[in-house]
Formats: structure tokens, C-alpha cells, sequence
């Protein structure tokens, strides 16, 4: 069955980093294109970034443009997100999501916790 485990959340001071990981599988990952999304406490469901099932192009949300990076390691079954120059705003929990053919989310992870604070 199609899984995707997040790692590589915690606790980050403002101005710091974390790189997040998702792991895929059950599914031929290298087909398929992949997003990060993330809810703040109190808040809705945020997209923050997209790569194409072959990495050749990769999406941001303003918020996070120029201090995310998205990647992917087809031999992995893995996704990442680079999240450099982080912010209290950037609080959330982070979820990755199997994009489907249609472009609809149809298989997210658990999510993994970041917290921004000093």
C-alpha cells in the first residue's frame, strides 16, 4: 500500500534550518509528482512546494520562496525540503502528498512538527 513517512521536524531557532524528509513507498514514486504542505495551529491547510516526478521543475508558495528547497532522489523514494532562514510563521506541521494524475492530493503522510521559536 502507498505509504509516505515524514521525518526531520523539531524545534529550530528563528534565522535557523531544518531539512525535511519524506519517504515514499508501495508506489513507483519516480512517476508521480510530489508537494509539501503545512497547517499553522488555528489555521488551514497551506501548499509550499511542488517537483515534478523527474525533479525538472519545482513550485513555491511566496511565503517560503527564496527559503525553501524542494528536491527529490528517485533512487531514494525520497523527497526533501530545505527550509533555510526559518520564522516563527513558518510553525506548522508539515505534511507530503502523492500528486495524482489529475493533480489532486491523494495520498498524504502523518506529518512531522516544526517549531520556530526562540
Amino acid at each position: 500500500q502507498v505509504q509516505l513517512v515524514e521525518s526531520g521536524g523539531g524545534l529550530a531557532q528563528p534565522g535557523g534550518s531544518l531539512r525535511l524528509s519524506c519517504a515514499a513507498s508501495g508506489f513507483t514514486f519516480s512517476s508521480y509528482a510530489m508537494s509539501w504542505a503545512r497547517q499553522a495551529p488555528g489555521k488551514g491547510l497551506e501548499w509550499v512546494s511542488g517537483i515534478y516526478s523527474d525533479g525538472s521543475d519545482t513550485y513555491y508558495a511566496d511565503s517560503v520562496k527564496g527559503r525553501f528547497t524542494i528536491s527529490r532522489d528517485n533512487a531514494k523514494n525520497t523527497v526533501y525540503l530545505q527550509m533555510n532562514s526559518l520564522k516563527p510563521e513558518d510553525t506548522a506541521l508539515y505534511y507530503c502528498a502523492r500528486v495524482a494524475e489529475a493533480g489532486e492530493y491523494d495520498y498524504w503522510g502523518q506529518g512531522t512538527q516544526v517549531t520556530v521559536s526562540s
